[in-house]
């Protein structure tokens, strides 16, 4: 357990409310007490008060409070209170095992997850397979694929458990981690042999593999028959790793006409999706390319801010390309539009240093979203700085000003510099042309 979870159990409050304590009906059924875990001092004061009851709650509620810390990924917290459990003599189960067996191979500690299967036969606890699970991930997770093997090959052959989805897929993963894409999908025709069902999990995972070694056609061939044979919907994860293995290999065209069906199909694509075309995009110099799908992010409002665009942008400029004034743009618009403007500004600044000086498009994004979010400190400014460069205004900054004007927002000292900026087209429109 590390240091902050060991303070944190010793210096936490050791009260609780009263109405905590005194419900009647607090153990009264298994969901009403998962629903008052809300957070791990919650948890850990929840177990204090269970350790002080007599008789003690059963292992069951002992179980689910394990549960729901391991779901916090509390780890170390979640070995420590089983240990607690141990020591007040509350009787194990191979859930409660299991659980802790699960936070020891979380922690890279697998060595001590099969000391504690040492514990179950011990006990006469029957492991199941949600052990042997767990043990399975671990030592993937540690990179120890051959022991993996081992043990995969140990449970089936002493029929030690019945391997589950779960545990195929596990063992596929941890194949593909080390590129054995051949032994992973020797693995899934013997699932199905075995009448085990593969997942969406299982088939993205060898689709990825197959993806990043380049073996693009092989990758399609998987998917196909996950689709049209299995019945199974492709989800974000295996389009992401095919469009990914497309453009690592120059096939942008099949790239696009991928992303535009995972549309249809109602998939949308997510961060990972996008930071895949544009890293790809970069790689062989095509900035254009790169820079349409970061406009296409900000517009989408994807993640609902602008936030992982801002990441992708700034990969852009270390990577030694120069983004052109659109992309510019809808970056300060995105800005803009999350109420951002000291973003926006810092961008605005950055434009001319970096040789990209604004156009008339980035004032008025700037000036309407300074007027849209009532921050006025630089509009003058940026009316100035306009009319020096000759720029005019559109119709909707234009309109949006009168409005704040007649709202008494702007003072309408301002009319006077506005009427530089308003282009003879825009004083003839008869929607506009009582404005003074």
């Amino acid at each position: 357990m590390n240091l902050t979870n060991s303070l944190l159990i010793k210096l936490r409050p050791n009260f609780i409310t009263t109405p905590f304590l005194l419900h009647s009906n607090f153990f009264s059924t298994n969901r009403s007490m998962l629903h008052k875990i809300t957070n791990l001092n919650h948890a850990l004061n929840l177990f204090d008060e269970m350790s002080q009851r007599r008789p003690l709650p059963s292992v069951v509620l002992f179980n689910q409070l394990l549960t729901s810390v391991t779901k916090m990924k509390h780890f170390s917290t979640s070995l420590h209170l089983f240990n607690q459990m141990c020591s007040l003599g509350v009787p194990l189960d191979k859930y409660s095992i299991s659980i802790a067996i699960k936070c020891c191979c979380q922690l890279y500690r697998t060595n001590d997850g099969f000391a504690l299967l040492g514990c179950c036969f011990r006990r006469a606890i029957a492991p199941n397979v949600f052990i042997f699970n767990a043990l399975l991930d671990g030592l993937v997770l540690e990179d120890r694929i051959l022991e993996a093997e081992m043990l995969f090959k140990k449970l089936i052959k002493q029929k030690l458990c019945e391997p589950n989805v779960v545990t195929y897929s596990t063992m596929i993963k941890g194949l593909c981690k080390f590129g054995n894409n051949v032994t992973a999908l020797a693995l899934l025709r013997l699932m199905e042999q075995k009448n085990c069902q593969p997942s969406i999990v299982t088939y993205s995972t060898i689709i990825d593999s197959l993806s990043k070694d380049k073996l693009i056609d092989d990758a399609f061939k998987l998917f196909k028959e996950m689709v049209f044979e299995k019945g199974i919907l492709p989800n974000v994860v295996t389009y992401t790793s095919l469009i990914r293995g497309l453009c690592n290999i120059g096939r942008w065209d099949e790239a696009s006409k991928l992303l535009k069906e995972m549309e249809d199909e109602n998939i949308s694509p997510n961060v990972k999706t996008f930071t895949a075309l544009v890293d790809a995009f970069c790689k062989e110099g095509k900035v254009e390319e790169a820079e349409a799908v970061i406009n296409i992010m900000v517009e989408r409002g994807k993640c609902g801010k602008v936030d992982i665009a801002r990441v992708l942008f700034q990969g852009l400029i270390d990577k030694g390309l120069q983004p052109n004034v659109r992309t510019y743009n809808v970056m300060i618009s995105g800005f803009c539009r999350e109420g951002q403007l000291g973003e926006a500004k810092l961008l605005f600044l950055k434009m001319e240093e970096s040789g990209c000086p604004p156009d008339d498009v980035t004032y008025r994004v700037l000036l309407q979203g300074h007027l849209k979010n009532r921050h006025y400190d630089d509009v003058e400014m940026l009316l100035q700085e306009m009319d020096d460069r000759g720029y005019s205004l559109d119709a909707s900054t234009l309109s949006l000003f009168i409005d704040h004007i007649a709202a008494g927002l702007l003072d309408r000292s301002m009319l006077k510099l506005l009427s530089k900026l308003v282009p003879k087209e825009l004083l003839d429109d008869p929607r506009l042309c009582d404005w003074e």
